[in-house]
């Protein structure tokens, strides 16, 4: 089976934000995203999934170049002004030529 390599960027953030950050992810080259309501405790505290406070996880597989144009982005717009963690990690795709 032919495997194509990409990047799986993480973002938990502030639901209130979310939505700016996908259109942000998207005008940068990601093709797509999945995104889900979460909660959980961090350093900024507990953080639940229902309510006012909630959080939302949003995923997109991307390759190495959009990947740093999303970093430095959220590094520098949305990590140092809400909470907001992001993560990166190498996945293999399959049929993942649409995603890299």
């Amino acid at each position: 089976m032919n495997l194509k390599t990409g990047k799986l960027i993480t973002v938990v953030a502030e639901a209130f934000v979310s939505d700016r950050i996908i259109r942000e992810m998207l005008r940068l080259g990601a093709s797509g995203y999945s995104a889900m309501p979460v909660g959980g405790q961090g350093s900024r505290g507990i953080r639940a999934s229902l309510g006012e406070r909630k959080n939302v996880k949003i995923e997109s597989v991307v390759n190495e170049s959009v990947l740093d144009k999303i970093l430095h982005l959220l590094a520098e717009h949305y990590v140092p002004q809400y909470a907001v963690v992001v993560y990166v990690r190498d996945v293999e795709i399959v049929h993942g030529s649409e995603y890299v």
